[in-house]
């Protein structure tokens, strides 16, 4: 496999096919442009659901194609993405180099970062919050600021670019917790863009464009149907080179579609 490349990965009951482009791969990493709307990895309350790790063992197992070329008999991921977010997500092809890994993802350093789309006015350029996370006791599947028994969680923001009402944050999580970036940014009062469990609502051109006119045949469908989340960049030591390694995504339509209109109708 090539970067630029993409492996197909059958979902198997009539459920088509993902493509999911390769960004980066050597002889310890592969590194994946995760799409939105599938899962990193299985989870156990959803077993059925697709995932990207399950999707992966299966092709190694059956021996596609992709995995031969590739040379790949092992595959583990190194963190996780949201299944709402897309992005790079870094795998690694040996339990030794996944060790130094989570060595490398435990170290509280900005490793990944990502590109959110919030709501509201940003009052700082730049700003951090240090807010332990933990699940939400009345809301599965959520989580919440848990000062007592939550766990460390730390996460830098970067302001981009701002628009009437809405902003480009890059995000720099510290640490790794579920939903970190989503919540931190709801207590910083900056909730993520068709975000509804962390209170971010949907962005429609009607919102944002004078004297917009509905197209006949439906209603108005959101500029971004999904959270506005994308890991766009990896960047740490080689886990065996130890030289720089950057890794990107470029942005998906969706979010580039939701950008190019509020800097038409939004800008400031």
């Amino acid at each position: 496999m090539i970067p630029g490349a993409a492996i197909k990965l059958s979902v198997g009951f009539g459920g088509g096919f993902w493509e999911v482009p390769v960004l980066f791969e050597d002889d310890h990493l592969l590194a994946l442009d995760k799409p939105a709307g599938l899962l990193t990895s299985p989870d156990p309350e959803s077993p059925q659901q697709p995932s990207l790790l399950k999707l992966l063992h299966a092709g190694i197992a059956e021996s596609k194609p992709w995995a031969l070329q590739g040379g790949l008999q092992y595959v583990m991921n190194a963190h996780r993405l949201d299944f709402e977010t897309s992005g790079v997500i870094l795998f690694a092809r040996s339990k030794e180099v996944l060790l130094r890994l989570a060595d490398l993802f435990g170290s509280e350093k900005p490793i990944n970062s990502c590109v959110a789309l919030v709501r509201g006015a940003p009052k700082q350029e730049t700003f951090t919050i240090d807010a332990a996370l933990g699940p939400h006791p009345g809301k599965p599947g959520f989580m919440r600021i848990d000062t007592k028994d939550g766990k460390r969680s730390r996460t830098s923001f970067v302001i981009l670019e701002r628009f009437a009402g809405y902003a480009l944050v890059k995000c720099q999580p510290l640490t790794s917790r579920t939903h970190q970036v989503r919540v931190h940014l709801q207590r910083a009062g900056l909730p993520v863009v068709a975000d509804p469990m962390y209170g971010g609502g949907a962005l429609f051109l009607s919102q944002l464009k004078r004297g917009y006119r509905a197209r006949k045949g439906g209603p108005e469908h959101p500029l971004i149907g999904r959270v506005a989340l994308h890991a766009e960049r990896v960047e740490l030591p080689h886990p065996v080179g130890g030289g720089m390694l950057a890794i990107s995504a470029p942005w998906p339509k969706d979010l580039t579609v939701a950008v190019k209109y509020l800097r038409l109708f939004a800008s400031r």
